[in-house]
């Protein structure tokens, strides 16, 4: 347990009896905050010293330019990417193809959990669909048959728990979600059906197009926090295609899941604000344990783009990782930047 930092809500240490959050903490952060401001502030008095100005028009049309330079050049924090590209990567993700394109996987092999589990259940269905259990979930025989399917004898002994229904079965409960959200199934007369297009791809075998269906519905509309007790920490959902562009610069060598981590905390530092501390991790613990959860246990490795291996000193409640890409990566992604960003 980490000791060397006040949590938000411990006794303050300057002894005023009010907690760490309502006194010195906030006082920190308005002077960072402060601080900040006035940099800001003295670069521009600074550039703007020895010019002269006919109107006050001409000298805000300068200053806008001198901050959108600003927010184009690149941050040390973002890893050579710029302010402007990162607020895209967070809130324009799939409308931004100046930076990043997605592309269905073409001429070559390859697997995603996401994938195979979809295959099997839309298998399942057949011609005449499945009717859902009165909490909407697949047909419990059908959800333990590809649970048999999925995973052999040998991982279901070797599994914590029987798979008797679909919420047993945690993968493939979120891939019949994510499956709705991208209109692959539908309800149709009281059954779960697949849609006239996936049927189509099927019938073809296109099952890259299928994949970019689930991936794309799976980064942009399901909730992370669906199955885990975190809080919401939006941001690490709205940062999960700068998590790409980190494993795209960094991941052909394996990396302990810390180095992401690391980077994550320094470009967004300010969600260790979003959770209180406990008695039994701190608060930066407590994100960093819900960043490699939600991005790389339940994100890279489930849609097939990174493996996600434990080491041997991991243990079951706090487990140690080696991440590196996959080549479904590479062929699903593409950053449009400089060679000198990637």
């Amino acid at each position: 347990m980490n000791k060397s930092k006040t949590g938000r809500n411990d006794p303050c240490p300057c002894g005023s009896g009010k907690k760490y959050k309502q006194c010195c903490l906030a006082s920190q952060e308005h002077e960072t905050a402060s601080s900040k401001a006035k940099e800001l502030n003295n670069e521009l008095k600074q550039a703007l010293e020895d010019m002269n100005f006919d109107s006050l028009d001409e000298a805000q049309v300068h200053l806008d330019q001198m901050v959108e330079q600003r927010n184009q050049a690149a941050q040390t924090d973002f890893h050579g990417l710029s302010s402007e590209q990162i607020y895209n990567f967070l809130y324009f993700p799939f409308e931004s193809p100046q930076l990043i394109r997605f592309f269905e996987p073409q001429a070559m092999e390859f697997s995603a959990p996401i994938l195979s589990l979809f295959i099997a259940m839309a298998e399942g269905f057949g011609e005449q669909g499945v009717k859902p259990t009165a909490r909407g979930n697949l047909p419990r025989q059908l959800s333990k048959d590809i649970a048999m399917q999925y995973l052999g004898e040998e991982g279901l002994k070797n599994r914590v728990g029987k798979i008797n229904k679909e919420e047993d079965f945690q993968e493939l409960n979120i891939t019949r979600l994510v499956g709705d959200l991208a209109g692959l199934i539908r309800k149709y007369k009281g059954r779960y059906i697949l849609s006239r297009e996936c049927r189509d791809w099927l019938k073809r075998k296109n099952y890259a197009a299928i994949y970019l269906k689930l991936f794309t519905s799976f980064v942009r509309e399901y909730n992370w926090g669906y199955v885990d007790r975190y809080p919401e920490f939006k941001i690490i959902q709205d940062s999960f295609l700068y998590t790409l562009y980190l494993l795209t610069c960094y991941g052909d060598a394996p990396r302990p899941h810390t180095f992401y981590e690391d980077c994550f905390l320094r470009a967004f530092p300010a969600v260790v604000n979003e959770v209180e501390s406990d008695s039994y991790t701190s608060v930066e613990d407590r994100v960093r344990h819900c960043y490699t959860l939600r991005t790389m246990e339940r994100g890279l490795s489930f849609l097939g783009l990174a493996t996600i291996a434990p080491t041997k000193d991991s243990k079951i409640y706090e487990r140690d990782f080696i991440v590196s890409k996959l080549p479904l990566l590479n062929a699903v992604v593409q950053f449009n930047l400089p060679k000198r960003f990637v």
